[in-house]
Order: C-alpha cells, then structure tokens, then sequence
C-alpha cells in the first residue's frame, strides 16, 4: 500500500479516502457550519457572558464556559455521542461505546448523508457543547466552579444524550413518530433553559445587594460576543439539512431575518415603554429571533 494511505485500517483500500458516497462540497459545509457553531460558543459565548456580568465575574464566567466547551467534548467522543445516536439501546437512549473507532469514524453517516461519520461527530458536537454553555448563562456569579465541573459531565450523559436520541437520532421513538426539531428548539434550547431555571432554583438566588444592580463590565465586549453569536448561527441552522442545499440557503435567511426583525421589534418596544433605546433590550431581542427561528428555520418559507 501506497505510505500516503498507512492511516487507513487494513480492512479499507485507498480507493475508500475519497468513496463514491462522500459528496466533498456538503462535506466542506458540514464542517465549516459545525466550526461556525463552535464560534459561537468559543469564543462567542465566552465573551459575552464575561464582559455581561459584573467585573468581579467576568474571568469565572468566561472561564465557565471555555470548561464546558473542552469538557463536553471528551465526554462526547467517549460515550456521549454513542448514546445520542448509536444502536438502540433503549428506545429514548443508545448504547454506549466510544466514537473514535477508524471503522465508525469513516463510514457514510447513518448510511444516507454524503459525509463520514467523522463529520457528524464533529457538528453534534458542538450543539452539544453549547447546551451545556447555556444552561451556564443561568448560573454566572452563583455557582461554584467545582460544582460546575462536575454538573457538566453529569448533566451531558443522563440529560441531553436522551433528548437527542429520541428526537434527532433516526432510530429514537419521538423520531420515528414524525416529531420535528429542525436544529434544536427541545433537545437544545426548551431542555437547557429548563435546566437553567432549575439548577438556579436549587443554587439559589444572588445576593441582594446584587439582584439590585447588575451592571455588565464593558458593553462594547457584549455586543463582539453577541455578534458572533449571530453570525455563528448561519451554521447553525443552515447545518442541519445535512447537505449544501436549497433547504441550507431557505434556513440561513429565515435566521438572519428573524433576528433582525426580533432585535428591531425589541428596540421599538423599549421605546415605547421606557422612552429610549437600549443596547442591553437590543441584544436580548436579537438571541430571542435566533431562538424562536431555529426549530423550524428550514421549513418556514
């Protein structure tokens, strides 16, 4: 065998490098809208929630999320990934196993899209990631960052893996009853935001004296943070076909209008109740688009 192909396992020939099932243009997408989503964690989130907080947070905050982001993907590789979309194990969760097996890795993705499983590793991945990190949006400066550690392992194996599997993975029972989620309306933002209000339940509040006054530590940071976060969402949704297609193109315009419109409807309204606008009420606006969109942003026209 040629030594430019010593990589592949004995079991594959040269030949299977580039397979006649592998499609190089929705493969090039497919990991670049996985890297735009990554942005937006990394460092989009990152920066936003530590120039949001006060200054006595910021590092922690920051710090929150960098963690989940490199946590979350050893954790994935190693048995979450399986456990979202493996061989039925029960019908609400996988079996688990590891996702790094050359023979699993380069084999044509749940044998219908034109990309390895490699790929689709790589893009669950970082939606994964990001769950994580916006269940911490609802715990910066009131949790402990040892318990943070620990929550997110936790949380990944015995909560999203299920909402995954039943609702993305072709062989979960909510898939096969016709259920769509078009890029994560439950299994990312309704499972996070619930977990987000309960994990604070159980924490706690902050203290008063900063309930009172949360001023963000440096609002020019925010807004790069939250800008990233906007047009990270282009691979967002426009990911989730699967393919580089028209349904891709249909997603990421609905998105961008969306937010848009979210961002404008928000600013008016902060005029009309509170008589000028605000950047704060601003960027809220803009990540409410980019949420309400997103479960059907392929499928409004």
């Amino acid at each position: 065998m040629d030594p430019k192909y010593a990589w592949l396992p004995s079991n594959l020939q040269p030949d299977d490098a580039n397979p006649e099932w592998m499609n190089k243009g929705d493969n090039a997408w497919q990991m670049t809208a996985a890297t735009m989503v990554g942005l937006q964690s990394v460092p989009g989130l990152v920066i936003l929630y530590g120039s949001i907080v006060k200054k006595k947070w910021a590092v922690n905050s920051a710090f929150m999320a960098l963690y989940a982001f490199a946590a979350v993907l050893v954790c994935w590789v190693g048995w979450g990934y399986q456990l979202s979309f493996g061989d039925t194990f029960l019908p609400f969760l996988g079996k688990i196993d590891d996702a790094l097996d050359q023979n699993i890795l380069l084999k044509q993705a749940f044998s219908t899209y034109k990309f390895p499983n490699a790929t689709m590793v790589y893009f669950q991945f970082v939606f994964a990631a990001i769950t994580l990190i916006l269940i911490a949006g609802a715990l910066l400066g009131r949790m402990n960052f040892i318990a943070w550690m620990l929550f997110v392992p936790l949380w990944l194996t015995f909560s999203y893996t299920v909402g995954a599997f039943s609702i993305w993975c072709p062989n979960g029972w909510l898939s096969k009853m016709g259920l769509i989620d078009y890029s994560g309306g439950f299994v990312i933002h309704l499972s996070s935001g619930v977990a987000g209000f309960t994990a604070a339940y159980w924490v706690g509040p902050r203290a008063t004296k900063d309930r009172e006054r949360f001023p963000p530590n440096n609002i020019l940071l925010m807004l790069a943070g939250a800008g990233i976060l906007w047009m990270g969402w282009t691979g967002f949704n426009g990911g989730d076909p699967y393919s580089a297609s028209i349904d891709a193109s249909l997603a990421v315009l609905n998105t961008h209008i969306c937010a848009a419109t979210s961002l404008l409807t928000w600013l008016l309204l902060d005029i009309l109740f509170f008589e000028k606008p605000s950047v704060i009420g601003a960027t809220q606006g803009m990540i409410t688009g980019l949420v309400c969109i997103t479960p059907a942003a392929g499928t409004t026209s």
